[in-house]
């Protein structure tokens, strides 16, 4: 945090994707200034779960205002987030360090569900749907998990954050099907000009990693290009995804600020101006950090 201040990384989402990390999430949130929490369960963790239970304690209490940033202690702390102004992350390890509690997917929603309802959660998500890591007997329940996971996003108010993995056409049906909620991000916007003119049409939020950056991604730049500026965001998805020129490296939130740089040559915009829009932007989505 020390690091991504110096850089003027001004606030931090911490990003859950199971039980256990997204447990991490609030109890970061609740005791470190200037992060904000979202909690979900991770689209490729919904087949594992509908086959063979959750990972983790699901009947550990929720953490309290005053609890450990630590979590459980099994992982690390990966934050990410928007171009110098805000910031996203995850927990990593988590996975690797618990395990099968022998738990429904219903039982994990149902967690996810209170901890949404949490002091500083601001968001559901990553949710969505995937077709790269997750085959086609595992859709259905990757559908269904998004469907809860939309509703629960809605009951509480917040915002909510979608994975969308080579899979925009089951995303879109599935939007307008159950009816998106009134902030809605797309992580890691990885679509081209005609999302990018879909979403502005449907007032969902693009959120932009340093993949815009790369020299292979001009469908990528040409959706930033189409993007309603009142509906851009930045982010990096550390430790993954980081921009030119370090790509192939760990990526951290300072690195945030040469994705932003880099949109803003993309858009020929004024760098200070663009970073003032996606501050505004996130606030937007994510209330005061």
């Amino acid at each position: 945090m020390a690091t991504a201040r110096d850089a003027s990384v001004c606030g931090v989402v911490q990003a859950g994707c199971d039980v256990e990390s997204s447990r991490f999430a609030v109890a970061a949130a609740q005791t470190v200034p200037r992060v904000l929490a979202a909690v979900a369960l991770h689209p490729n963790e919904a087949p594992t779960l509908a086959g063979s239970g959750v990972s983790g304690d699901l009947d550990a209490p929720a953490p309290a205002g005053d609890g450990s940033a630590k979590g459980s202690g099994a992982g690390r702390f990966e934050s990410d987030g928007p171009g110098g102004v805000s910031a996203a992350g995850r927990f990593t390890g988590a996975r690797d360090a618990c395990s099968t509690g022998g738990r429904s997917l219903d039982e994990a929603l149902a967690v996810i569900d209170e901890l949404a309802g949490q002091r500083r959660v601001r968001c559901v998500g990553e949710t969505g749907m995937d077709r790269v890591h997750t085959p086609e007997s595992g859709l259905a329940v990757q559908e269904e998990s998004f469907r809860a996971h939309i509703e629960i996003a809605k009951r509480h108010g917040v915002a909510m954050q979608i994975h969308d993995r080579e899979a925009h056409e089951d995303v879109v049906r599935i939007l307008r099907d159950a009816g998106a909620p009134e902030r809605t991000v797309f992580h890691c916007f990885s679509g081209d000009a005609e999302l990018a003119r879909l979403c502005n049409e449907n007032g969902w939020y693009m959120s932009f990693a340093g993949t815009v950056t790369f020299k292979n991604a001009a469908p990528l730049k040409a959706a930033l290009r189409e993007a309603d500026p009142g509906l851009v965001l930045c982010e990096t998805d550390a430790p993954f995804l980081t921009p030119h020129p370090f790509r192939g490296r760990p990526n951290a939130p300072y690195m945030v600020n040469y994705t932003v740089r880099g949109m803003a040559e993309i858009l020929d915009a004024d760098l200070e101006e663009l970073c003032r829009r996606i501050w505004e932007n996130s606030e937007r989505v994510y209330g005061q950090f």
